[in-house]
């Protein structure tokens, strides 16, 4: 009976024995199965991260400088610049025109800028044309004008004589063509009534009517 006991421990012992390194192995296992998916769960994070922060974008540029982003906010193009006056147009203005008796009879022409609108007439005579064939009015001054700013209430006067020879003829015409100068891109039409047209003469813009009367 004492050598049944003893084969019987020793099995026992056996498979105690191989219980005990299975679990020591699976262990070992589970270990290396660990330490093998911490360098993956870490690149992860990482390509989370670079996601969340795209590339060339401002916070990427100010994390790469080490500073903060922030807008630009120092006043562009033309920053701190005063603007520069605007040159009247013919469509800038509201225009009208007055027949006058004096000086053997001429056109007043009345400039007055539209409503909103502020800009300088130039320090010449406006370009005024006649006709289909464009005549046009030479200077009735020899001086030079001064320049008018247009804006609210302030208005520029401008006096045309359609005729200043003493001779029979001329071109029969019932309105003129005024622009603030040659290459202003909208003239416009102003009617004047039945004139006579022969060498015509145009003065400078003034800011008094009396001042705008056309003499050779």
């Amino acid at each position: 009976m004492s050598g049944n006991r003893r084969k019987a421990a020793l099995v026992t012992t056996v498979l105690v024995g191989g219980a005990m390194l299975l679990t020591a192995c699976q262990d070992a296992d589970a270990g290396a199965g660990a330490d093998a998916g911490a360098p993956q769960t870490s690149a992860s994070a990482t390509a989370a991260a670079g996601a969340a922060t795209p590339p060339g974008s401002p916070a990427a540029t100010a994390e790469a400088s080490g500073g903060t982003s922030k807008d630009n906010k120092s006043g562009g193009a033309g920053g701190g610049q005063k603007p520069v006056g605007q040159v009247c147009g013919a469509n800038d203005i509201a225009w009208s025109t007055k027949s006058e008796t004096q000086a053997g009879g001429y056109i007043l022409v009345v400039a007055k800028a539209k409503p909103g609108i502020t800009c300088t007439l130039p320090a010449v005579h406006p370009t005024v044309a006649f006709g289909s064939d464009g005549t046009e009015a030479g200077p009735a001054e020899q001086s030079t004008g001064t320049q008018i700013t247009l804006s609210g209430n302030t208005i520029a006067y401008a006096g045309v004589n359609p005729k200043t020879t003493s001779a029979n003829g001329g071109k029969e015409l019932g309105s003129i063509i005024v622009a603030i100068g040659n290459n202003d891109p909208d003239p416009v039409s102003l009617p004047v009534g039945t004139i006579t047209v022969d060498k015509p003469i145009v003065t400078n813009w003034h800011t008094s009517p009396k001042d705008a009367v056309p003499s050779q």
